[in-house]
């Protein structure tokens, strides 16, 4: 029984699956509770498919697909910000017509240059083929993240919530929005090998929804965020090896479970208040 239970282990593959995982976990956590607070979610889904483009203009450039790819992530931010500003269409519209373009012009360059990197690889993942530097490149990512996160979180904080009180108190409010985008182009970059473009998304939004219905205090937030996040990883990727499934989809099957059970404890919880309340 323990040996079936370790077998995982026994296969670098599935450790190198495992820890990066878990790496990239971290990022994708921390982000996902300022773009839950700040009604981001959309944001998140559209740098994660605005950097398609870039990788592939990386290929054909040949250089490295995380300098492609977080060129094109804050290009996307950019625009929509410059669309947001200089129009009358709501944002949410602006990230749509952005994020669906740029992706439209990843597949049509995919598909004219014929690359030798599997579509499926780009969108979502190849974690049972990363390297030892796959690892370190989204370790780097992890660290750079949590330690931006963990000096500025306050700020990024009252930004979320309130950005004209942020400028009143002296804060420089274009450095944080556009810090916290490049983050999340960064974040995407660091998971693009591991969890591929699509399941980047399902990364930067279910952890800080699920904290945000099990918690009120945001440093709590963060924390239940990053454990919820980097659980559901490691779990996933081991469960893979027993069901034959591919990694990626499996945590994100779990962070959705961990969602409808989060969604039912806070709603039984509000159900509670309501009746002590009344009564």
């Amino acid at each position: 029984m323990i040996e079936t239970l370790l077998s995982p282990f026994r296969f670098d593959f599935m450790v190198n699956a495992l820890v990066i995982s878990v790496v990239v976990a971290v990022p994708m956590a921390l982000l996902s509770c300022f773009l839950v607070i700040k009604g981001w979610s959309l944001m998140g889904d559209a740098i994660s498919h605005a950097v398609f483009p870039g990788v592939v203009i990386a290929y054909m450039a040949g250089i490295p697909f995380a300098a492609g790819a977080f060129t094109a992530g804050m290009l996307c931010a950019v625009a929509t910000g410059f669309l947001k500003d200089n129009s009358r269409i709501k944002q949410d519209t602006v990230m749509g017509v952005v994020f669906s373009g740029m992706f439209g012009l990843g597949l049509v360059l995919y598909v004219k240059v014929r690359s030798d990197v599997h579509l499926d690889h780009i969108l979502f993942g190849d974690m049972l083929g990363i390297s030892a530097r796959d690892i370190a490149e989204a370790a780097a990512v992890a660290v750079v993240t949590a330690g931006i996160i963990g000096v500025k979180w306050k700020d990024f904080l009252l930004h979320a919530f309130d950005p004209t009180q942020a400028r009143a108190v002296g804060l420089r409010v274009n450095l944080l929005h556009y810090g916290l985008l490049g983050l999340i182009s960064l974040a995407v970059v660091g998971a693009l090998q591991a969890v591929g473009l699509i399941m980047a998304v399902a990364m930067l939004i279910a952890p800080g929804a699920i904290a945000f219905l099990l918690t009120r205090r945001f440093s709590g937030m963060l924390l239940l965020s990053m454990t919820v996040a980097m659980l559901s990883s490691f779990l996933g990727v081991y469960l893979s090896f027993f069901i034959d499934s591919a990694p990626a989809p499996t945590i994100v099957l779990l962070l959705s479970g961990l969602f409808i059970l989060a969604f039912a404890r806070a709603a039984r919880n509000a159900e509670r208040v309501e009746v002590h309340g009344t009564v």
